[in-house]
This record gives structure tokens, C-alpha cells and sequence, in this order.
């Protein structure tokens, strides 16, 4: 049922409970407030009261009972909330605004509270009220009180707006609480469909994303960024199975038939040996493509993030560019080698090593004689380092520059070149696994392909 799913949402247990600690703080707050009021009009009484009654016991003192039954009179007549009663020590009623001697045992301090009939325009009401009783000389007892019933009032009142107070943020706390796990849930629900139709097979399914920037926004974005990934090792997954079938086919069957070709034939022992080094070239070639496909493999599950250390680039490059350099001389070819020094970041020294060669050997490859490849290492103002690798051979038609990238793809122009379409596959690799960016572009000038790494520092 919709309302028990939402009631059983983390998002409203959690509203939920922020509404019950909004709730106790809030009754804290208003006891405070009521306790403090209460307390300061019960103080202001009675002070009010122990103050009269110490005035009327000192008028006694001063002019006697006639001069405290004058007092009295006269403060009687005045109309306010003070009671007056002057009687003898048996409780009979000598003066004052009170009928009679009220039927009520004062405590230690000689407090009482008594209920009183007040004349009003529409008719005397019950009131109450606080009053204090005090012997004078033992002949005679003095009642002094204040009409308390303003004060319970505003105390009914401090306690009917607390009740109200905690009902209405009951109420809002409950539906602010569903409002709040309705939301959550529809967009929780919209991850959970994108899931359920991911699971059917339909990889293309993504989180919708509301563009608000909150924190289901940036879970959709991170859960699409790995559906993304999940779907490029997927495709590369079934396009490495398709290229296998038939790009490696061939070597095999080349493989296959030279063997049987010289179990046909009776030849000498140069021939055999001949045909045994023949096959084990081509079993090497195989067993070269399947270590790079297992490094490529390697490299995208991050298996090699934790060999990572601090190297020194600059190093490294320029030991590439040694490497390399007999290879360019053979094939006429200059390799200009132009590296910043004191380019140190972290990384993996194989794979950043293998990525430089594998740039560079693509380079050389692909010049014509007497053409020009270039090695540039340079740093960049955003803590960055960029390597350049430039070329002056048939380059890369833009169309096809994003497809070189992935595995056993070749172009019909190399097609006469040894290789198997991984190299530019692992490069790809491993610049994302350094979290960098890789880009094929034409030069500045001339002909050929400009290829450009780009790896933080950091």
C-alpha cells in the first residue's frame, strides 16, 4: 500500500524524528517561558502582600485598632484586586471587603488560597485569590490577599498555546515528513526503474537528472557516469569477442596450415627448422596481442592503481626517446626529443612508460623516410603536464580518430604495417587510469597526426 511504503521510508522516520526533537526542544522552551512567568507574578504577589501587611501592622503599632480599622476602611472602598479583612481572634468580621473569615488552614508561613465572590456590572463571579494571615497582639488577625484570577488566565493560556503549540507541530512534522519521503521516494523510484530496465539488458537506460544540484542529483550523475563506463566495457567486451573471431582467425589458420604443409611434405632438417621458427613468430605475435588485451583488461578494472609511485616524467621520456632513437635512424627518420625538466607525478612507471613508447614506435612506424617525429614534455599552468607526440606521416581522418581508440580497430592505410589495432587502445587505458585526457588532432603545420596527453600533477 502507498501510504504504509511511504510510512516505512527512511526519509520520514528521519522527518519523524527531527519533528519529536523540534518538538521537546519547543516544550522546553515554552516551560521555560512558563515557569518564569508563573514564577514572577507569584513572587510580585506575595511581595505585594507581605508589604501591606507589614504597613497595616505598623499603623497598629502607631495609632492602635482604631487607627488600623480606619486604614482598612479606606482601602476597601478603593475598587482593585487587594482584599482587606480585620477580625477578632475567633474569626469574627470586624472590617474589610471580605464578608466573612474564610474556612481554610493557612500553612507554616501563614498562606492561603481562598475563593471569593466578586461584585461585578453583570453580577458577582467566584474568583480566586492569594492572601496571607497575620496576629496582631494576639486580640486580633489581619487577612491581606491579591485576586489572583488575571494570573490564572495567563497561566490556562501559556498552557493551552503549549498544547496547541506541540499539535500543530505534530501536525506539520507528520506532513512535512510525508511531503518530504513522497519526494525522496519519487525520485528514489526513478533510479530503482533505471535500475529494473538495466537489469533486463537495456544498457542505455539512464538516471533522469532534475538539473537542481542536490545531493540525488549528484548520485545520478555519479550512478550515470558508471553506467557509462559499465556500457563502454561492455561494448568494448563484445567487440573484442567480434575482432578476436576475426582478426585473430587469420593468424591462426596461417598458423594451422603451415603446420600441416610441413607434416605434408618430406623435407630436411633446415626446412623443418625453418617452418618450427615461422610458427613460433606467429605464436608470438598471438601471445603478444593476448598480453595486451590482458593489460588493457588489467588497466580498466584499476587493478594497477595501487602500484602507483612518484616518478620523475622528464626521466622517463627521455629514456623512451633513447630507445627509439636507433629504430628512427634506421628507418631515416629524426626524433627530436624536447622535455622540460623536473616533471615529477604519480603513476604507474610501466604503463606511462609502455604509453610513451607505444606513441612514439606508432610515429615512427607510420613516417615516410626523412620525415620529422617530435617528443614534447611540457608543463601546464593548471598543474598539469602535457606530452606531445607528433608525426609527419598520412595522419587520421577526424571521423575515425574517436574509433582508433578501441581495440583490433586498424585503418585501411596500416593495414600494411605489422600490428593489431591495441596500441592507441592502451594508451586510451592508461590515461584514464591517471585520470587524464587523450586527444588526436592534425599539427600545427603540415601533415601527419598530433597526439596529446594531458595528466595532473597530482
Amino acid at each position: 500500500m502507498p501510504l504504509l511504503r511511504l510510512l516505512n521510508t527512511t526519509t520520514f522516520r528521519l522527518a519523524i524524528a527531527y519533528m519529536v526533537l523540534f518538538a521537546v526542544s519547543g516544550f522546553a522552551l515554552i516551560g521555560i517561558v512558563y515557569w518564569s512567568t508563573t514564577s514572577f507574578m507569584s513572587r510580585q504577589t506575595d511581595a505585594t502582600v507581605a508589604a501591606e501587611i507589614q504597613g497595616l501592622v505598623e499603623q497598629y503599632q502607631t495609632g492602635g485598632i482604631q487607627r488600623l480599622i480606619s486604614v482598612i476602611q479606606a482601602r476597601s472602598r478603593v475598587a482593585g484586586d487587594s482584599l482587606y479583612l480585620l477580625a477578632e481572634a475567633d474569626g469574627t468580621a470586624i472590617v474589610g471587603n471580605l464578608s466573612a473569615w474564610p474556612d481554610v488552614v493557612p500553612d507554616e508561613d501563614g498562606w492561603i488560597t481562598l475563593e471569593f465572590e466578586r461584585p461585578l456590572d453583570t453580577g458577582p463571579e467566584l474568583h480566586q485569590a492569594r492572601a496571607r494571615i497575620a496576629p496582631v497582639e494576639g486580640r486580633f488577625r489581619i487577612l491581606v490577599g491579591r485576586d489572583i484570577e488575571q494570573r490564572m488566565h495567563i497561566v490556562a493560556t501559556i498552557r493551552n498555546s503549549l498544547g496547541w503549540a506541540l499539535a500543530i507541530t505534530a501536525a506539520l512534522g507528520l506532513l512535512g515528513g510525508a511531503l518530504l519521503a513522497r519526494y525522496t521516494m519519487g525520485r528514489l523510484d526513478e533510479i530503482n526503474r533505471t535500475s529494473r530496465r538495466i537489469i533486463q539488458g537495456d544498457l542505455s537506460r539512464r538516471v533522469p537528472v532534475r538539473g537542481s544540484g542536490d545531493e540525488l542529483d549528484q548520485t545520478a550523475d555519479n550512478l550515470n557516469a558508471m553506467l557509462d563506463q559499465i556500457e563502454r566495457l561492455m561494448m568494448g567486451m563484445r567487440q573484442v569477442t567480434d575482432n578476436i573471431a576475426h582478426d585473430l582467425r587469420s593468424p591462426l589458420n596461417r598458423l594451422r596450415n603451415r603446420i600441416e604443409v610441413t607434416l605434408m611434405e618430406a623435407r630436411g632438417d633446415e626446412a623443418y627448422r625453418a617452418a618450427l621458427e615461422s610458427t613460433i613468430d606467429e605464436a608470438d605475435e598471438l601471445i603478444n596481442t593476448f598480453n595486451a588485451l590482458l593489460s588493457i583488461a588489467r588497466v580498466e578494472a584499476g587493478a594497477l592503481r595501487e602500484d602507483m609511485s612518484e616518478l620523475d616524467l622528464s626521466q622517463l621520456a627521455r629514456d623512451v626517446a633513447e630507445l627509439y632513437e636507433p629504430l628512427a635512424e634506421e628507418r631515416g627518420i629524426e626524433l627530436a626529443a624536447q622535455v622540460s625538466e623536473g616533471l615529477r607525478l604519480r603513476g604507474n612507471r610501466e604503463l606511462l612508460s609502455q604509453s610513451i613508447a607505444n606513441l612514439v614506435d606508432n610515429a615512427i612506424k607510420y613516417s615516410p623516410s626523412g620525415a620529422k617525429v617530435t617528443l614534447r614534455v611540457t608543463p601546464m599552468p593548471d598543474n598539469a603536464v602535457r606530452i606531445e607526440v607528433a608525426d609527419q606521416g598520412p595522419g587520421i581522418p577526424a571521423g575515425e580518430r574517436e574509433n582508433v581508440t578501441k581495440r583490433f580497430v586498424r585503418l585501411e592505410e596500416s593495414r600494411s604495417e605489422p600490428g593489431v589495432g591495441l596500441g592507441l587502445s592502451l594508451v586510451a587505458a592508461v590515461v584514464r587510469l591517471h585520470h587524464g585526457a587523450l586527444e588526436l588532432s592534425d599539427p600545427a603545420e603540415g601533415s601527419g597526426l598530433l597526439v596529446v596527453v594531458e595528466l595532473p600533477l597530482a
